[in-house]
């Protein structure tokens, strides 16, 4: 019988499957999420999507041929003084930064907004399933 992988190592056989800049973006990114906030969990939902949550869903990490999408649950509510959000702007719950090859990532910029996401979330937590 063989283990199912964790969370953990799903995202990384993701990185690795992804021999390209969407590899590197995300594991970027994942390392920018663990450094604002320590405390993150990881998952792997939808059949193939990294997760990160604090008392809910922070964001989601998609990659698609040119962008890696990190789509945040609530981020309709936060602010964004940089303008990070710059896809799925029309929607009234989720806002969404899209990474495209060779762009720069603000890391002070998305620290700063996971950090709004994780109080977002522990203000108002998910309810649990039953």
């Amino acid at each position: 019988m063989t283990r199912e992988l964790t969370a953990a190592e799903q995202i990384d056989a993701r990185i690795a499957a992804l021999d390209d800049w969407r590899g590197e973006t995300l594991a970027k990114v994942r390392k920018l999420i663990h450094e604002a906030d320590p405390e993150v969990e990881e998952t792997w939902k939808w059949r193939g999507v990294p997760v990160w949550e604090h008392a809910g869903i922070i964001c989601t990490g998609e990659t698609y041929k040119a962008a890696v999408k990190l789509t945040f649950a609530k981020g309709a509510t936060l602010t964004d003084p940089k303008r990070l959000f710059n896809s799925s702007l029309e929607g009234n719950v989720r806002r969404a930064i899209d990474i495209h090859e060779s762009a720069a990532i603000d890391a002070a910029a998305l620290k700063a907004l996971i950090l709004e996401a994780v109080a977002a979330n522990l203000a108002k937590p998910a309810k649990k399933k039953a």
